[in-house]
């Protein structure tokens, strides 16, 4: 199966954009089922992430609509290293 390639910059941009008022549902991930790759080098790990969440900055958590934002000099990058990293 081939790897499916990262979002650009503009499409991050995009899923950091939307408006959980009207985002369909059906098309958020539950965290739930996403799985850390706790073996891969921690670029590959954001990236696996990113890949099996779809859209880290909208998903669903518990049934419920979450979206998360960053106010600050740390990038979504930067915040996952420090998060999968533990």
């Amino acid at each position: 199966m081939a790897e499916k390639e990262l979002p650009t910059p503009e499409e991050m941009q995009e899923m950091a954009e939307i408006d959980i008022r009207t985002v369909d549902t059906s098309s958020l991930v539950d965290i739930e089922q996403v799985q850390i790759q706790t073996e891969l080098p921690q670029e590959e790990r954001i990236a696996d992430y990113i890949r099996q969440i779809k859209n880290p900055y909208c998903y669903i958590s518990h049934g419920v609509v979450v979206k998360i934002s960053f106010n600050g000099k740390c990038t979504l990058e930067e915040s996952l290293s420090r998060c999968i990293s533990l």
